[in-house]
């Protein structure tokens, strides 16, 4: 059939907002996994997903927490107040205050990114309102705003205090600008794996005047000692929400399950506005598994084991000529590491060869983060297994030796 004629022009019938969009760099996006590659980039758990395993791969209980085949014709639970209860005990240690969370303090999405847009779509007002972050930050904040037509606000973090929050310079950016609805804190921080210090949260969310939400991203929070979490004080602070996920220490990116605690007025608000069945059958019976014993035990296990490892390349990193400074902190399944150039400098370009062969030569991938704000020269490495920390050391070596000696790699 002959193509017909139509005045469709995309350039003016898409949001323009839209059209200049650049979308968020995944991991992948520059080096596919080929089954080959040492996949040191996306800060997934090398060890893989924290569950209790049978041969086969599966489960290996009758619970629960089994993947219901049969029942996939229907449409899954739209509240998941069990899912929301299990979060609420892992989470309800009482280190931070004897409040309790309960379901009702909950937002289940698909991934954090999810809860991250939900949280826009509910404060903002597009072409009009405005977020606050702090880079270097995880890039979905500003891709998320962008989308929903809103400006970013930046207050960088202190890098001569490793990365850490300045909130009297956020308080004083947010009363001098009111249309700033969200302050986006990611703790530990993503690429510099610091924990930002509780009181320095405080101080935002004690801003006398400021009438905004204060999102703090707890990705990574199972990887910083131990009771470090804020989720708790979301029944003390009512313009508080903190975001976590399991794709990271649980090992579970594959499913795609984030949470939000926050207020019940704040929760009911984000749960109103999401699609009616976002989480999936399948990925709430994993979530759950993954919350309950004894799955939990082998999430413990992995994770104690990327702590090891991660101490490890702090003291063998140093080690390797052309390595330089560790930036931000040792909370995370990372590290933030510079690259020095042949007279001790870091250098973007000496990080980007490293990078690059490392990729295409080594078969081991990092991640470059050298044009984000303060990070010149660094790689950021995700901590990897034993024998995957071996490989990195032995050919991070020999490609840095390489570049100063402007030889072939």
């Amino acid at each position: 059939m002959a193509s017909g004629t139509s005045p469709f022009d995309l350039s003016k019938c898409a949001r323009p907002n839209i059209l200049q969009l650049q979308p968020y760099r995944c991991a992948r996006d520059d080096y596919k996994d080929d089954g080959t590659n040492v996949l040191l980039d996306a800060n997934e758990n090398a060890y893989g997903p924290g569950l209790a395993l049978n041969k086969e791969g599966a489960l290996g209980d009758t619970s629960k927490s089994e993947i219901d085949l049969l029942g996939l014709n229907r449409y899954p639970d739209p509240h998941q107040i069990e899912l929301k209860q299990l979060f609420c005990n892992l989470r309800n240690t009482h280190h931070h205050t004897p409040k309790t969370l309960r379901p009702e303090n909950l937002f289940v999405g698909v991934g954090s990114d999810e809860a991250i847009d939900a949280l826009l779509r509910c404060f903002c007002v597009p072409g009009k309102d405005k977020i606050l972050t702090c880079p270097p930050t995880y890039g979905m904040y500003s891709v998320s705003a962008q989308i929903n037509d809103l400006e970013i606000v930046k207050v960088p973090l202190n890098v001569d205090d490793g990365f850490s929050l300045q909130p009297e310079k956020v308080n004083e950016t947010l009363s001098a600008d009111p249309s700033i609805k969200l302050a986006y804190i990611c703790s530990p921080g993503n690429p510099t794996a610091n924990l930002i210090r509780k009181e320095d949260i405080r101080k935002v969310l004690e801003h006398p005047t400021w009438n905004g939400v204060v999102v703090v991203d707890e990705a990574y929070i199972d990887f910083a000692p131990e009771g470090s979490s804020l989720a708790e004080w979301v029944n003390e602070w009512p313009n508080l929400v903190v975001m976590q996920t399991l794709s990271k220490a649980f090992g579970l990116a594959g499913i795609r399950l984030g949470v939000a605690f926050t207020s019940p007025e704040i929760a009911l608000l984000l749960n109103s506005l999401k699609a009616p069945y976002n989480i999936s059958s399948p990925t709430s019976a994993l979530a759950s598994a993954a919350l309950t014993d004894p799955h939990m035990a082998v999430m413990q296990q992995y994770r104690d084991q990327i702590v090891d490892q991660r101490a490890r390349l702090v003291r063998e990193l140093p080690q390797i000529s052309g390595v330089g400074r560790f930036l931000g902190g040792y909370d995370a399944n990372f590290l933030l590491v510079e690259m020095k150039d042949a007279e001790g400098r870091p250098s973007n370009a000496t990080a980007l060869a490293v990078y690059e062969a490392m990729a295409e030569k080594r078969g081991v991938v990092v991640r470059f983060r050298g044009k984000e704000y303060g990070c010149e020269g660094c790689l950021r490495i995700t901590v990897g297994t034993e024998s995957e920390v071996d490989k990195l050391l032995a050919e991070l070596r020999a490609v840095l030796a390489a570049v100063h000696a402007g030889s072939s790699i």
